[in-house]
């Protein structure tokens, strides 16, 4: 169309030149731009501007290709079902308006709305919160409007009952109003978004569905988020043991795997892992298969890719003897007496470098409590503070290494002391004075290192056995570090 009007102009001002009178011929172009427009016949052929929702690809990924997202997957395979079925029903349920997908990057809520898209017999039409946004004032509210129009539009053009639309980012453009307050444009547009909603209902003969996705729930518009617009908000965590086992047989399915590889080892030692970092490691475990030319992806393959994932690349080199043995000291003294109030918890302890950290242990998923009482929280505590005492007992001083244990010791600390749990009792730790708060703290740390201390004495011998088969190996599985402990 941009070819057409240049080539429009171009021919107005030839005539023009020529001496004919292009005054009447603008006129009529004029008015056939008007009614064209009013009849949306532009919009049809998507000749004016970026139209919001114009990816209407319906992919191949289905629900049974999400895995570790069970009840997320039920609740919107349930409202889709209610979106086609809701003439039909003998119960008088009427058909959910919209569901907000809420969970951390990479926990496949964009995954779920193309497999949406897939399971419905609907026109799946999505777009990006950002696309709304614009410099110019009103440009946001219009292109919401012309979502909106587009879905019904083609819903009726292909003689479908129902419309889904899929916004992805919706913090960008649902964001608290009044927060931006040298640009009402955002204010605008979300305004806008809320009477589409609002009118979702009026449109007898299209039936629409509104799909939501975001990583801060926080941050949006407590009128966006009532019933009526966004009827369910559906909670995207991070997966479960058997959450990763499933998504992790769903992208090695296609792979060659040796005889020795071990998927529920692997999924126990990816706690933490979203989606997206399972099916990075998969991936990397075929890189590293590749770079050895082998035919099958080993055991190893997806050890080496969860350290890569987790922390970065490893870098050679970097540490001096005299370091790696200090490093070795440390991480022996966090998994001695993590194994010592936490049995069997250790997977992992390695000195190899990465990007991240230049050491550390992984521990196995346990059954963390939602209630965490004070014994628990001391014990943590007493994890976190081992590395650098370690390196206190063994080699005379601490070094820098720790400093972000101590960091998350002190934030540990302040949590019992605002849960409570301290010997000021129950307090509101934001009206504590500083130099109290300051002192209870040390004491809370204080107590405990004596403890892990004393613990690491009685063990010096097993600190000792492991921190020189870590200089030797660079890794030792939890296993292994056990047995030196036993003996």
């Amino acid at each position: 169309m941009e070819l057409a009007a240049a080539l429009m102009v171009a021919v107005l001002a030839v005539l023009a030149y020529n001496g004919v009178k292009i005054m009447p011929l603008l006129l009529a172009l004029t008015l056939a731009y008007i009614l064209l427009k009013r009849f949306e016949i532009l919009d049809k052929l998507g000749s004016f501007g970026p139209v919001p929702g114009g990816k209407t690809h319906i992919s191949e990924i289905c629900f049974d290709c999400i895995g570790g997202q069970a009840e997320a997957k039920q609740e919107l395979m349930e409202a889709l079902d209610l979106l086609q079925k809701s003439h039909a029903n003998s119960l008088g349920v009427r058909a959910l308006g919209g569901i907000m997908l809420q969970g951390p990057p990479g926990t496949g809520k964009t995954l779920m709305a193309r497999a949406a898209a897939n399971y419905t017999d609907s026109v799946f039409v999505s777009a990006a919160g950002s696309e709304f946004i614009e410099m110019y004032a009103g440009v946001g509210a219009k292109r919401v409007r012309e979502l909106f129009a587009k879905a019904r539009r083609l819903a009726r053009r292909q003689k479908k009952a129902s419309a889904v639309i899929f916004i992805d980012e919706l913090d960008v453009v649902g964001a608290k109003r009044g927060k931006v307050e040298s640009h009402m444009e955002y204010d605008q547009t979300l305004n806008q978004l809320l009477v589409e909603l609002d009118g979702i209902e009026d449109q007898q003969d299209v039936s629409l569905f509104v799909l939501g996705a975001t990583n801060r729930i926080d941050l949006l518009d407590e009128a966006l988020l009532r019933p009526g617009r966004f009827d369910r908000i559906v909670e995207m965590n991070l997966p479960d043991y058997e959450g990763r086992l499933e998504i992790l047989k769903i992208h090695a399915a296609d792979k060659p795997l040796a005889p020795d590889v071990d998927l529920g080892e692997i999924a126990q030692q990816t706690f933490g892992f979203s989606g997206a970092h399972l099916a990075n490691l998969v991936n990397e475990a075929a890189i590293q298969a590749m770079r050895r030319d082998d035919d099958c992806l080993r055991q190893r393959d997806f050890l080496d890719s969860i350290d890569k994932v987790q922390l970065g690349t490893a870098r050679e080199g970097l540490l001096s003897s005299e370091e790696k043995y200090r490093v070795a000291v440390h991480e022996c003294g966090h998994a001695l007496i993590s194994e010592t109030y936490f049995p069997g918890s250790v997977s992992t302890v390695t000195v190899v470098p990465r990007s991240k950290t230049l050491g550390f242990i992984r521990q196995k998923e346990t059954s963390s409590p939602v209630l965490q009482t004070e014994s628990y929280l001391h014990k943590q505590l007493g994890v976190l503070l081992a590395g650098g005492t370690a390196e206190q007992l063994i080699l005379g001083e601490r070094s820098t290494g720790a400093a972000n244990d101590y960091q998350r010791a002190v934030e540990l600390s302040e949590l019992i002391i605002s849960h409570g749990l301290s010997r000021l009792g129950i307090v509101n730790i934001r009206n504590l004075d500083k130099d109290v708060l300051t002192k209870v703290t040390g004491e809370i740390i204080s107590e405990r290192g004596k403890e892990v201390e004393q613990i690491l004495e009685q063990q010096r011998s097993a600190l000792l056995a492991g921190a020189d088969v870590l200089m030797r190996q660079e890794r030792i599985s939890g296993e292994e570090f056990r047995k030196l402990m036993c003996n």
